[in-house]
């Protein structure tokens, strides 16, 4: 990739720039709320089990609707996917705002909320990792993945510091804003106009339409490895879903702290992102990914065994760095090897694969924290995530050995 496509050559994109913008504030207005419902959460019950139940409660409507989601993407307008899902987001907002405003006692009514968040995720998800390429020219997606990128994390940065300090003034606060965030979030996607005649590839729905991405994905060894990779990894690397934990029990600081422990990652993956966009990995992408994955890990453990504040938030910045290596590698590996015609859906089967990582990964480490204790969930599930990334490269050497990006599909 010539010097001239790097840095910000994508921005001068118009539906582009309008997608990244809406992006941008939904992402803080997302980020803002999970702050807030953790916090929250965990001042109600006290339990840390709760906070895993956050995730599942996410994920279980997310895993049974995803690939008809990826279908409806393949079939019907992105960007208006995109919009509709912001709404439904918006309304979650609006839904937490008038529990808080209620006097919340109970933590079942956040799990029914978290609920249908988690099912306009799982249209959103597909949509939105298939659409990049359908608003930048080819030879600019590599420099729109990374912009895209580097953005989510600045917003990642953002959305939990805004949510730790607007928290001090009440959740109900924090809900207001994020409702507000995401209708404009709405009204931006309304002004996006895409060439993609969706109607020409409709298909009726059935069971071989639906499973078609899940066809594609098995018959890519290099697809598959890359995105199990990510599933398995990051599922036993969940230290994020503990962080209120952490900051209550463990290195004593208040919501403004957990603010900023949870804007670590994020930091060190925009700073990876911003590099990525003007500097991008052309070679030795393989190893590339493999050895982002291991830093991950390897920066788990030793946050797992940390009780210094900025130590902490140094490993989290550097899990953060890894996470953004692998994840860079791994969506432009998955969209430049699929063709648009079922790009929706092979996003769905990657979606299935983040969305466990993540929600299972914080289930999971709600779970072991139960069983073995804070600190020894962590310390194993680092571990765990480097013994992963050895068995892969064990399993999957053409992943390991691939030295460059492929030519975008159409």
């Amino acid at each position: 990739m010539s010097k001239s496509l790097n840095g910000f050559g994508a921005l001068r994109h118009r539906n582009f720039a309008l997608y990244l913008s809406a992006k941008l504030l939904a992402t803080i207005a997302v980020q803002m709320q999970l702050v807030a419902v953790g916090w929250q959460i965990y001042a109600l019950s006290g339990d840390v089990m709760d906070l895993g139940l956050v995730g599942l409660s996410q994920f279980a409507p997310f895993a049974v609707l995803i690939l008809i989601a990826g279908q409806a993407a393949d079939q019907w307008n992105r960007h208006r996917i995109i919009m509709l899902c912001f709404v439904v987001e918006m309304l979650c907002g609006l839904l937490l705002l008038g529990f808080s405003l209620a006097g919340l006692k109970e933590v079942w009514p956040v799990f029914a909320v978290m609920a249908l968040y988690g099912s306009a995720r799982a249209f959103m998800m597909p949509a939105s990792q298939a659409i990049v390429i359908n608003l930048v020219p080819p030879e600019r997606f590599g420099n729109a993945v990374a912009l895209n990128s580097s953005l989510y994390h600045v917003a990642v940065i953002v959305g939990p510091s805004l949510g730790g300090l607007l928290y001090l003034a009440g959740p109900e606060t924090v809900y207001a804003v994020v409702a507000g965030l995401l209708a404009l979030s709405a009204l931006l996607m309304l002004f996006i106009r895409t060439d993609r005649n969706a109607a020409a590839s409709r298909q009726p729905v059935s069971w071989h339409t639906l499973l078609e991405g899940l066809r594609f994905v098995r018959a890519k060894p290099i697809i598959l490895g890359a995105i199990s990779l990510d599933l398995f990894a990051v599922l036993f690397g969940g230290a994020v879903a503990l962080l209120p934990v952490y900051a209550r029990d463990i290195l004593h600081i208040g919501p403004h702290g957990l603010g900023l422990l949870r804007t670590a990652p994020a930091v060190g993956a925009a700073a990876t992102a911003v590099l990525l966009a003007w500097l991008p990995i052309t070679r030795r992408v393989g190893r590339w990914m493999f050895g982002g994955v291991a830093l991950f890990g390897a920066a788990t453990v030793v946050f797992g065994l940390s009780r210094d504040f900025y130590l902490s938030l140094l490993m989290l910045f550097l899990m953060g760095a890894g996470d953004m290596v692998s994840v860079y590698i791994r969506h432009l590996l998955v969209q430049l090897e699929t063709p648009d015609a079922i790009r929706g859906r092979v996003s769905a089967v990657n979606s299935v694969f983040i969305g466990a990582s993540n929600e299972l990964g914080e289930f999971e480490s709600g779970i072991t924290a139960a069983w073995f204790g804070l600190v020894p969930a962590v310390v194993i599930g680092g571990g765990a995530t480097l013994l992963i990334t050895l068995l892969w490269i064990s399993l999957f050497p053409s992943l390991r050995r691939i030295d460059r990006f492929p030519q975008p599909q159409r």
